[in-house]
């Protein structure tokens, strides 16, 4: 019979076994997805499928973004963690190093095609056409004054950044910082349309952070509007509102399209063939990541991942390009179902 002591020891011992190890005991009949909003759609999509033509339970999807999505993935092994997590951007270093700290040590990554982020707004208004420059004018909290001096953004209109634009109040929906669309979107077009300025780009050599501070900070005076992780939400909103514009993937445009439009940005439509060729400047890859502890445990994992790895699903003729995820081209969809196949560990 064990004493007071012994036993107090062993539910420490218990406890932080469940809270670290890999080697968690558990078993669950039910696929637990969270995460990126963009990869929402076609996670979900795959899911119900997967549901209906297999023995298996539909796996539970959550759009809870990127950022929020890795954070509940990192926290640990075990039965109240989710399996894997979609993500609009690829994990980062700092993520894995949080995800080592709780024991989640083998991590298999999927990437699963690329994606176009929009600029856009109702079709009961003109369509924009603006440059990277442009976007980042319009949505910047500070910017240029002169060689090597800043300001607040004083741009009321889309004409106050550009004559050539609408005198149209610069009103734009997007998504929180937690979002990896917005991670996307910082680095792709306002940093892109930063970079335009020759002092600017000198300032990533002499202060990175200085550079960084300046290209990726989004404006606060309410001319950007953040609007949660749900997309569809913003869609809505711009059905009522023709005078706003909402940032979001291709993919939910894409499904919109008779209602909305999206900017053209450098001259390029927001296109799928445009995406597709790398010509639209605001593309980006789309991921997943899936717990390896957990494969055994959860029943489908490698099953789901098998369907999602299809050509049936991510190939060029899929299902998933019916909802708008740009494929991969042939070459890159057999390495990463070879990746797949294997459960091949992720190598940043």
């Amino acid at each position: 019979m064990l004493n007071k002591t012994t036993k107090i020891a062993a539910l420490l011992i218990s406890a932080s076994v469940l809270a670290t190890g890999s080697n968690v005991a558990f078993a669950r009949d039910q696929i637990s997805i969270v995460g990126s909003s963009t990869v929402f759609p076609f996670a979900t999509t795959v899911a119900e499928r997967f549901g209906k033509n297999t023995s298996f339970k539909t796996p539970v999807v959550e759009s809870t973004g990127s950022g929020g999505g890795l954070k509940l993935f990192c926290a640990g092994v075990g039965d109240g963690h989710p399996d894997i997590t979609n993500a609009s951007r690829r994990i980062k270093s700092s993520e894995v190093e949080t995800c080592a700290k709780n024991g989640v040590k083998e991590i298999i990554e999927v990437k699963i095609g690329y994606d176009g982020i929009v600029l856009a707004n109702s079709r009961a208004s003109k369509q924009l056409e603006v440059s990277l420059k442009d976007v980042f004018m319009a949505l910047a909290k500070n910017v240029p004054d002169g060689d090597g001096k800043t300001k607040a953004n004083p741009y009321k209109t889309w004409q106050d950044v550009n004559s050539s634009l609408p005198a149209v109040k610069i009103e734009v929906m997007g998504p929180p910082p937690t979002s990896g669309t917005r991670d996307a979107f910082v680095e792709l077009a306002m940093e892109g349309g930063c970079k335009a300025f020759k002092w600017v780009k000198a300032l990533k050599k002499s202060d990175k952070k200085a550079y960084k501070a300046l290209c990726h900070t989004i404006r606060e005076d309410g001319a950007f509007i953040e609007s949660g992780e749900n997309d569809n939400l913003i869609v809505q909103k711009l059905g009522a509102n023709p005078s706003a514009f909402g940032i979001f993937g291709f993919s939910f445009l894409d499904q919109n399209s008779d209602t909305l439009q999206g900017s053209k940005i450098n001259g390029v439509a927001p296109e799928f063939a445009e995406i597709s060729s790398g010509n639209y400047p605001v593309s980006r890859s789309l991921y997943f990541y899936v717990k390896k502890a957990h494969i055994g445990k959860t029943d489908g994992i490698q099953e789901y991942l098998n369907e999602f790895a299809s050509d049936a699903a991510w190939g060029e003729e899929g299902y998933l390009a019916d909802k708008g995820l740009i494929p991969m081209s042939a070459d890159e969809r057999k390495e990463w179902a070879s990746k797949v196949k294997n459960q091949q560990n992720l190598s940043m």
